[in-house]
């Protein structure tokens, strides 16, 4: 180990620091900073001299060598460098997807979690990794699935929670969103003990296999707080000791207190001009080096305030972001909420090119679905792609992410299963997890042996999967819920690296003629017939409302007709949400046409 001194007349120029080191190996070199600073914590610093801390524009970051390894809890996390290893052979015939919007559809999936599992038949050397994700690419293309989410892939310390007696200590951080470095890929998601080198090339490896299977790869990010904690538990490894005062937001009316607008104690300040340009280094970097398609911002309302905290009209950085030429190919996708109240469905700042995931499309075909009065105008209004929200200026139906279902919350399996959440096991009793579920059990609270009982749960698991598959926008789903995953009632297993986020994969098998079946061929159904995923708001031409009963609250049944001028292959649909059967004449089928059943999911 060597230290070396940085002197401010030679090694600073304006607000940056530099060093040149010569004579030090291309690759296999760990560093980091000491930084000092003023004691002065009104002023918000939080200088600490003592901490070794993460560069962060480090490319590559070395942590433990083995994901939740409980014997080095306590991981030093430096940067390193490799400028020995050839560019990465992409092939001669690889080529971008370059997937139109209007035809994705989207799977969201915890990479780790998806092959952790022994019943994935993989070695164990690359359960829970990129080359775990490889190997199962013929079941994503057999579910008929073109883009998958995965949530956070940037460095984070699965076992932060570990670091001090808390009620929380018994878990690991398996969802990922507490980022510590925003552009190295997680080195614990490399095939075993590769480290972070390995999880570079391991990392494209995957995207290129994806890639040539036509499948685009979207991350989830997180630039709204750090895992650096708050001042109690402060968790310091980069930004803290660096320059606290400029990477996140603070109240400087209250002894300079770190704003907490993500609910994570922090809060990056992303529109501050040091901060805005990370971000855009990050996510060039992805696109350039890592060949991503896109990205979804994790509680991307956070990205729309000032320094201060304050709500933004015209937030510089979504604007930078939007008019950025080297993301100009990729899917951009806000989450429009943050931790503070800032709720943008429908009015996030974006340039016409911001999607956003459609939180009132999920609570609302939730209540229909499970019988709520009052829905039915509402219900066609979201399954008709959310014209109230997204026809505005030149943004289409595709802008909305519909989902019912995301990784937090219920699964689709556990919505028609509980009432109510059960998180005993996060150790936060109860507290912890959204109560807004808009869940029904169907008659009895989790596990039954009731026929009846679990033959109307499938049911309702595939009315949820048809409405998201027949709804004008983008339809994303989650991860298991194509066998019927479930958490047990747990609508918050962010912490738990086992069974309850695990993919199963020996459950899959057992529902592959069924349940899987059923959402597979309704996926292909959406990717057969255009008029599911036009690249306009529907006009008076385009559907045929079967219904003169709108203002009856207690009306829970919906027909309607999509219209193919083209072809003449419109699409007859109806939803029953009555507890009853309802009687309903057939239209009169298109000109030398006749009608032919697709399926049938009658609630009852």
């Amino acid at each position: 180990m060597i230290e070396v001194k940085l002197d401010a007349q030679v090694n600073k120029t304006g607000d940056i620091w530099h060093v040149c080191v010569e004579g030090l190996p291309d690759s296999g070199v760990l560093y980091g900073y000491h930084v000092d600073g003023p004691r002065e914590w009104d002023k918000g610093h939080r200088f600490d001299s003592s901490v070794v801390l993460l560069d962060p524009y480090a490319k590559l970051v070395v942590g433990r060598k083995f994901f939740g390894d409980a014997t080095d809890k306590v991981s030093q996390f430096l940067g390193t460098f490799d400028f020995c290893s050839l560019p990465f052979d992409w092939g001669p015939d690889y080529k971008l997807p370059n997937i139109p919007e209007t035809d994705l559809v989207i799977y969201e999936m915890s990479l780790r979690s998806f092959t952790a599992d022994e019943s994935s038949g993989l070695d164990s050397s690359i359960c829970g990794s990129y080359l775990g994700v490889i190997e199962k690419i013929p079941h994503l293309v057999e579910l008929g699935i073109n883009a998958v989410e995965l949530l956070p892939v940037f460095e984070f310390d699965e076992l932060e929670f570990k670091r001090f007696p808390n009620p929380r200590d018994h878990m690991i951080n398996t969802w990922g969103y507490s980022t510590m470095n925003f552009f190295a890929p997680m080195s614990r998601y490399a095939s075993a003990a590769s480290g972070a080198l390995g999880a570079s090339q391991e990392f494209k490896q995957m995207v290129k296999a994806l890639h040539n299977a036509g499948i685009e790869v979207i991350l989830d990010v997180v630039y709204n707080h750090t895992n650096e904690a708050d001042d109690e538990h402060p968790y310091t490894t980069s930004f803290r000791g660096i320059d606290n005062k400029v990477y996140y937001m603070m109240n400087f009316d209250n002894k300079a207190e770190l704003l907490n607008f993500a609910g994570c104690g922090n809060t990056l300040n992303c529109n501050h001009p040091v901060v805005m340009e990370l971000v855009l280094d990050s996510l060039r970097h992805w696109v350039k080096e890592y060949h991503v398609d896109g990205f979804r911002f994790d509680l991307a309302s956070v990205l729309c305030r000032g320094t201060d905290g304050a709500p933004l009209n015209a937030p510089p950085l979504i604007k930078a972001i939007a008019k950025d030429p080297a993301l100009s190919r990729c899917k951009i996708i806000a989450e429009p909420w943050d931790c503070a109240g800032l709720y943008l469905v429908g009015s996030f700042p974006n340039w016409d090119r911001w999607a956003e995931w459609n939180g009132k499309y999920r609570d609302d075909i939730r209540r229909f679905i499970k019988g709520d009065p009052g829905m039915k105008g509402t219900f066609a209004t979201r399954i008709s792609g959310s014209a109230d929200l997204y026809q505005v200026n030149k943004r289409k139906p595709y802008h909305s992410i519909n989902f019912v279902i995301a990784h937090d919350g219920f699964s689709l399996y556990d919505l028609v299963s509980y009432n109510n959440k059960h998180n005993e096991a996060n150790g936060e009793k109860g507290r912890d997890g959204c109560n807004d579920n808009f869940s029904w059990n169907c008659g009895f609270e989790g596990e039954t042996d009731d026929v009846n009982i679990n033959s109307l749960r499938a049911r309702q698991m595939k009315n949820f999967h048809v409405a998201l598959m027949i709804s004008q926008g983008t339809p994303m789903m989650l991860m298991g819920d194509e066998y019927g995953h479930t958490r047990y009632g747990n609508n918050n297993s962010y912490g738990h690296d086992t069974f309850l986020n695990h993919f199963q994969w020996k459950q899959l098998e057992a529902k592959k003629g069924s349940h899987f079946r059923f959402f597979s061929e309704m996926i292909k159904f959406r990717h057969n017939h255009p008029i599911l995923r036009r690249d306009r708001f529907l006009g008076k031409n385009d559907v045929t409302w079967h219904e003169d009963n709108w203002g009856n609250p207690e009306s829970k049944f919906l027909a309607f007709t999509l219209r193919d001028d083209k072809f003449g292959n419109d699409i007859y649909l109806a939803f029953n949400a009555h507890d009853y059967f309802v009687k309903a004449a057939m239209p009169a089928p298109p000109h030398k046409k006749q009608w032919h059943r697709v399926g049938r999911c009658t609630i009852l």
